[in-house]
């Protein structure tokens, strides 16, 4: 074979050996290229799924601090909760002690209401008799109302003392008002006067009769007629017609005690 063209033939064969050396080249890095993106895109992944576990514990790490704090706050508000319920069996101990008592004065005012309204009905009997059915029908109002259970015990002392209170008044104060006197087998009309419990005077309605109550002798008895003006001031004063002054009233002697 000529030299030339085994020449040619040498450097057709070194040309086709490069490509193909190129080619396998060229080959292997596409393949490690693509090798490369798809390690490239599982570490993004695992890159992401990582980024989100690091979300979910910062998430559920707040949230355990937030817990942690309602938790030391339930436990504060569980300790006040405490002392209000120690607080509270103390007022329940001293309000089931105070019931005891209750019972125990209870079992001992009760009878004593009973004698007070007792008391008032005999003063009332042996008194001056001014408004005598009035006081009377106080007396019996109380003697119902102890006999009634919807009516508390305290209502029922506030009761009994209301009408000693008004008893007490009469003492201190004047008082006119037109009332019936049965007198010599005779009901007439006529106007009252009392001063305190010291006199209990009566006038008839034309001014021609008077008469003052002898509680000593439990009867009425004629009064002079020299006392019809005094008595006249007296009731004016009493109905607030007049302005308050001395009168002059008749009083029984005092007796002595036995």
């Amino acid at each position: 074979m000529p030299m030339q063209l085994r020449t040619r033939n040498i450097l057709a064969a070194a040309v086709i050996s490069a490509g193909v050396a190129f080619g396998a080249q060229a080959n292997t890095v596409d393949k490690a290229l693509e090798d490369g993106a798809k390690r490239v895109n599982k570490a993004q992944q695992s890159q992401q799924r990582i980024d989100a576990v690091d979300d979910q514990i910062r998430s559920a790490e707040r949230e355990y601090r937030g817990l942690v704090k309602e938790i030391d706050g339930l436990n504060v508000y569980i300790q006040q909760l405490d002392k209000q319920l120690n607080s509270q069996q103390q007022e329940l101990d001293e309000i089931e002690s105070s019931i005891r008592q209750v019972n125990l004065v209870q079992r001992q005012i009760t009878p004593l209401m009973l004698k007070m309204i007792g008391a008032i009905e005999r003063f009332v009997e042996a008194d001056v008799p001014f408004l005598a059915d009035e006081r009377r029908e106080r007396v019996e109002g109380l003697k119902s109302l102890m006999g009634r259970s919807d009516v508390t015990m305290a209502e029922q002392y506030r009761k009994v003392l209301e009408a000693y209170q008004a008893e007490v008044d009469y003492g201190r104060t004047i008082e006119s008002y037109r009332g019936t006197l049965e007198l010599n087998n005779e009901t007439r009309e006529v106007d009252f006067l009392r001063v305190g419990r010291v006199a209990l005077i009566y006038q008839s309605l034309d001014g021609k009769e008077l008469g003052v109550w002898n509680n000593n002798l439990r009867e009425w008895q004629d009064l002079d007629a020299s006392y019809k003006s005094r008595v006249m001031a007296g009731i004016r004063i009493a109905r607030e017609q007049a302005a308050p002054d001395l009168i002059k009233v008749p009083v029984a002697a005092p007796q002595e005690a036995n």
